[in-house]
């Protein structure tokens, strides 16, 4: 394995694997999330090949080198052709902040980048190797839509998802439940911390090693590296000089996309700040300003769903990347560079109350409709460059990632927009299909059984 690009868990205690084998596992046995041991760089040059580039060739071009020769490198183009068949806007607001809209994939939602990838690599290898495996997912909105889309029919692969009941939008709800075939739902009676300490707990669960599980949620490193691409995509086509930096601007719940973000970045993408913006579950704002980290438990349910995570899984990687150790638990083990994350990164959260106001604001002033996630990280790229950063921005430099179509989140927008948006197609072919899930105690046992029974 000398010539591979290997991945090692950040609890440090398991072996180091192949990027197969960290896609296969999704959680290392030690519990912990698997990181490349080294990051491939992105030169200058290739930097600046990317402006003439279509969105599936930056991303065939970048996950490449992620998966060194364990793929051929025509099977990644083909499937980045295949999946990366629709539009990546990038549209600039009076000519100040630009917004990266990343919900024209299949389902609506910035998720469908790497759930669509995750799926067609995990399907190539297990049709190599004959065998199948069960995938696990924790969701909090629209995780479980991309991953019932991306894995739909996938013979090799049977899907369990699992949502905190009465917390994900109905849309996002039907996106899930009206597939059916390999995909199996579950309305659990808690948080989406709960769902994800179930996911977790089967995966250490050695009564269950003989199902194969895996995870298609962001602690899968398989989930994290396509959302890498979009930032290279957003540079290309927004920076007209190779030295140029960018504001992004990060809606952020289980920090897979900021971790993401950072990798570009530690790749070689020129980035100025990441703000981190978060609702109010804040525990991360909170331990920048003051160097202590608590997770929040239960998560505070707020209308920017997906966000609604009191103790971040990928924050262990964030972490990671600046030199410390964290637990499952939210524990450092060893403390990070803490400075150094302030550096690069800006951590500001946004409640409901300031959320509405910029939705509002955006429509009456440009005539713009945010949903609530990408309306926090619009309103958290205007408190950093209020709070006086200590250096010029050039605001046609910054770049907010919507991350969801505006019609997921209809009770919302009907208040600045009485007549409602239209429904894309993605969205408006499930209105009227049956449901099919099944509700389910916040009880592990429970659990262990309904997957014992049902694989």
């Amino acid at each position: 394995m000398e010539n591979q690009n290997l991945y090692y868990s950040t609890n440090l205690i398991s072996p180091e694997v192949t990027f197969r084998e960290a896609l296969m596992k999704g959680l290392a046995p030690d519990g912990g999330l698997y990181m490349p041991k080294h990051l491939p760089s992105v030169s200058r040059d290739e930097l600046e090949s990317f402006r003439e580039k279509k969105y599936s060739e930056i991303a065939s071009q970048v996950l490449g080198k992620f998966l060194h020769e364990e793929a051929d490198r025509d099977d990644i183009s083909g499937i980045c052709n295949e999946i990366y068949d629709f539009g990546v806007p990038i549209e600039t607001v009076d000519g100040r902040f630009n917004i990266m809209r990343l919900d024209r994939g299949p389902t609506a939602s910035f998720k469908d980048f790497a759930a669509l990838f995750m799926s067609r690599m995990m399907q190539h290898f297990l049709s190599l190797e004959n065998r199948h495996i069960i995938i696990l997912t924790a969701t909090s909105g629209d995780t479980g839509s991309a991953v019932a889309n991306a894995f739909h029919g996938m013979k090799n692969i049977r899907v369990i998802i699992l949502f905190p009941s009465g917390e994900v939008t109905d849309i996002q709800r039907k996106q899930m439940t009206t597939l059916h075939d390999n995909i199996q739902v579950l309305a659990v009676d808690g948080k989406f911390d709960d769902c994800q300490a179930l996911v977790k707990k089967a995966f250490m669960d050695q009564d269950l090693a003989g199902k194969h599980l895996s995870s298609a949620n962001s602690i899968n490193i398989g989930r994290l590296l396509p959302q890498s691409v979009y930032y290279f995509w957003a540079w290309s086509r927004i920076c007209g000089e190779t030295g140029e930096k960018v504001v992004f601007s990060v809606p952020s719940g289980n920090f897979g996309n900021l971790a993401g973000g950072l990798t570009a970045w530690q790749m070689g993408l020129p980035v100025k700040k990441f703000i981190v913006a978060t609702n109010e579950n804040d525990e991360v704002p909170e331990y920048f300003r003051s160097g202590n980290y608590v997770p929040i438990s239960p998560s505070r349910n707020c209308i920017s769903s997906a966000m609604n995570v009191g103790h971040p899984s990928n924050l262990a990687r964030i972490v990671a990347m600046f030199g410390g150790n964290m637990n499952e638990k939210g524990k450092f083990i060893t403390e990070p560079d803490l400075g150094k994350m302030r550096e690069i990164m800006y951590a500001v959260s946004v409640n409901d109350n300031e959320t509405r106001e910029t939705i509002k604001t955006c429509h009456d002033n440009s005539e713009i409709i945010l949903e609530p996630h990408g309306a926090v990280a619009w309103r958290g790229l205007e408190k950093f460059i209020e709070s006086g950063p200590g250096f010029r921005i050039d605001e046609k430099l910054c770049c907010i990632l919507e991350t969801a179509h505006p019609a997921k989140f209809m009770d919302e927008i009907l208040k600045v927009r009485p007549g409602g948006i239209m429904f894309p197609e993605s969205l408006a072919k499930v209105e009227d299909v049956p449901e099919k899930f099944t509700s389910l105690e916040n009880d592990y046992n429970i659990f262990k059984n309904f997957i014992r029974k049902y694989y």
